[in-house]
């Protein structure tokens, strides 16, 4: 039995019926490479032995009596994988449509509480036949695999995500995975029993009556903080401000509905950028991203003067000094130039702001989200943002960012999973109310793959904006080449 850090369990505490906090993956496999070819029992009993050593696939939540403290991880001793990977074929004509349709109903639904925080569906019939300049014939198509996946956010966040899906993943078709590889174990047997209410009990008010002597030790330092930002501000080196941004379509309440597309880039082209002008792939991320909402708004007529706001997750893994919890994430917030036409412009314009925003952001202590998160009251917590949704005050006060943006490191080679080849591999992170939109990105084998996850109230064609990529890539390399 394990405590949820405050932070793992803050996300259980945001999510409402509309606003699920559950991550997702799209994976799309070649089904060719799986030896003795793909059978779903095999591929489903595969995944069987892949997790059943991996705590995130294990383990399910258990409240504390009278939710005096966060809750526990305990061993799911009736643990089935028949609750958890599911086999669905696409309808009609299989194809992209259809895939993304299929893909937005899964994500728009809740995970169940009532065992591990996970579930997988092995969705066959897709026909690949490309977007754009790569679409290939009906008759030319391949038949893919394709796996969508979810996990509670506090199971995992970006880092530990891409790690666990790189541990269930082998190099070889016929290989063991990394992790048996390496000879990494992850967790306990399933044979370990669950603990008693009355045990959750006692250790939650154990857990209760030592939270108020943290606090003691996170106030000083939490106040140096805010005197620094303040300088940083005077000097105008500090991080871009919440609260600051500009109100778009999808910065409003949200519903249960979710819509998603995808689309590919060449990794390559990012470092050829990098080499040219000598900023960050992140920083490049953020500046394609940024002209990509900038066409689209501008095609709906809703382009705002100001710049749009980014909330771009970051990994505080390796500095960390907590040993607990699922989730090591930080925040920065950026200003993503969607006021600028000119790619380079908002480029060189990104790449100041991120070095003043990543110098600020790494003077805060790695552990101060993870901390303060601590002492979140499981009820009240709840409740409170139950109130805010339905009292909708996202579309009345302020807009604290407009969406999220992960740009997520994925390993540079083939992978195999359950034997089956990845050509492409999808993140979908959460959205909330207030910020409807969320934007992942993952390089894998020379690929840097797009992910849009959006509530269609504020985002009913997200196909329009993830297309929306490669061309502003191929702009924005245009202008290095020709200014270099």
């Amino acid at each position: 039995m394990e405590r949820l850090s405050g932070l793992d369990a803050t996300f259980l505490y945001l999510e409402t019926p509309e606003q699920m906090m559950h991550v997702c993956s799209v994976f799309v496999l070649d089904p060719s490479t799986i030896p003795g070819g793909y059978e779903f029992g095999r591929f489903r009993d595969a995944i069987d032995v892949a997790v059943s050593d991996i705590p995130q696939f294990t383990q399910k939540v258990r409240k504390v009596p009278l939710e005096i403290a966060h809750p526990v991880w305990v061993h799911d001793s009736h643990f089935d994988i028949n609750r958890h990977v599911h086999r669905v074929a696409l309808p009609g004509a299989g194809g992209y449509d259809e895939l993304m349709e299929l893909c937005g109903h899964f994500a728009s639904l809740p995970v169940n509480r009532r065992h591990p925080l996970w579930e997988m569906w092995a969705i066959e019939g897709y026909k690949d036949v490309g977007r754009g300049a790569d679409r290939v014939s009906d008759d030319e198509a391949r038949d893919k695999l394709v796996v969508f996946m979810k996990m509670h956010h506090a199971t995992v966040d970006g880092a530990s995500g891409a790690s666990i899906i790189s541990h269930m993943c082998s190099l070889e078709p016929d290989a063991q995975s990394v992790a048996a590889m390496m000879g990494e174990g992850h967790g306990k047997a399933r044979d370990e029993q669950e603990p008693s209410d009355l045990e959750i009990f006692g250790r939650g008010v154990v857990a209760s009556v030592l939270r108020p002597f943290g606090l003691t030790r996170i106030v000083q330092p939490s106040i140096d903080v805010v005197v620094k930002t303040v300088e940083r501000a005077v000097r105008g080196t500090a991080m871009a401000p919440p609260f600051i941004a500009p109100r778009t379509p999808f910065n409003n309440n949200i519903t249960g509905q979710r819509t998603i597309a995808l689309n590919d880039m060449l990794l390559s082209d990012f470092k050829e950028i990098r080499r040219l002008s000598g900023a960050t792939v992140n920083d490049i991320v953020l500046t394609v991203a940024g002209g990509a909402l900038r066409h689209y708004l501008a095609d709906h007529g809703e382009l705002p003067d100001t710049p749009l706001l980014a909330n771009v997750p970051v990994s505080v893994r390796e500095e960390s000094r907590r040993s607990e919890g699922m989730n090591k994430v930080s925040a920065l917030f950026a200003r993503l130039g969607t006021d600028v036409e000119d790619p380079w412009e908002r480029l060189t314009q990104m790449e100041e702001a991120n070095r003043n925003a990543k110098e600020h952001q790494k003077a805060i202590p790695a552990d101060a989200l993870q901390d303060w998160a601590e002492f979140a009251p499981p009820r009240t917590f709840g409740l409170a943002m139950r109130a805010y949704s339905a009292l909708r005050i996202s579309e009345r006060g302020p807009v604290v960012h407009n969406l999220v943006i992960s740009n997520v490191p994925g390993p540079q080679m083939p992978l195999y999973f359950m034997g089956a080849k990845i050509d492409a591999l999808y993140p979908l992170g959460p959205i909330f109310h207030g910020a409807g939109l969320n934007i992942t990105v993952l390089s894998n084998n020379g690929i840097v793959h797009v992910g849009i996850i959006a509530c269609p109230e504020g985002i009913p064609d997200p196909e329009r904006l993830v297309d929306y990529f490669p061309a502003e890539l191929a702009k924005l390399k245009a202008e290095a080449e020709k200014l270099a």
